[in-house]
């Protein structure tokens, strides 16, 4: 269950997904303050760019009520990753670990949605001249990883085991123990 162990993992990982993400969209919003203007930091590479982003990753956006879907969403995906972390097993601390990132990432990227009618506040501007990543936040960044891992953990899951069939185990065993005919 997702108790002892898994929580001294999980809610730390969680909390500081989240209070970086908050701090850091803060600390730029206050600091970049006039939207769409970059301002390089590791030369064209690497920008901060103050953006609202309405919609979801990539700009997904679905229309005027696109802040309540995805308010919705959030809230549903984060009701499926608890069903997920409750049934993790005990020390399975790279489950453990992906589910605590999308989550920490999901609440970051919720508590905009929930203080801002103009979206989540997005910043890093990752590329080279005009081939641009889309602008992301450090909640992005926790779910993307968080999501793959999980996604490696889960998929690592549903493959059967690799071990030797039982018969060969059965006659290893009575090899070494001098049981061989």
């Amino acid at each position: 269950m997702g108790s002892g162990r898994n929580a001294r993992l999980f809610w730390p990982i969680l909390v500081a997904i989240v209070a970086v993400d908050v701090s850091t969209k803060a600390v730029a919003e206050k600091q970049l303050a006039i939207q769409r203007i970059p301002h390089e930091v590791l030369g064209d590479w690497l920008r901060f760019t103050l953006v609202y982003n309405p919609g979801a990753a990539f700009g997904l956006h679905v229309g005027q009520h696109s802040r309540w879907v995805f308010m919705g969403l959030t809230v549903a995906a984060l009701l499926i990753l608890g069903r997920l972390y409750f049934s993790t097993r005990e020390g399975d601390r790279t489950r453990v670990m992906s589910l605590a990132l999308v989550c920490g990432g999901a609440i970051g990227n919720l508590i905009d949605r929930i203080r801002h009618p103009r979206g989540v506040v997005d910043f890093l501007d990752v590329g080279f001249g005009d081939a641009r990543w889309p602008t992301f936040n450090v909640a992005d960044m926790a779910v993307s990883t968080g999501a793959f891992l999980l996604a490696i953990v889960l998929w690592s899951e549903d493959q059967p085991d690799q071990a030797p069939s039982a018969g060969f185990v059965s006659r290893e065993l009575q090899h070494e123990s001098g049981d061989a005919t």
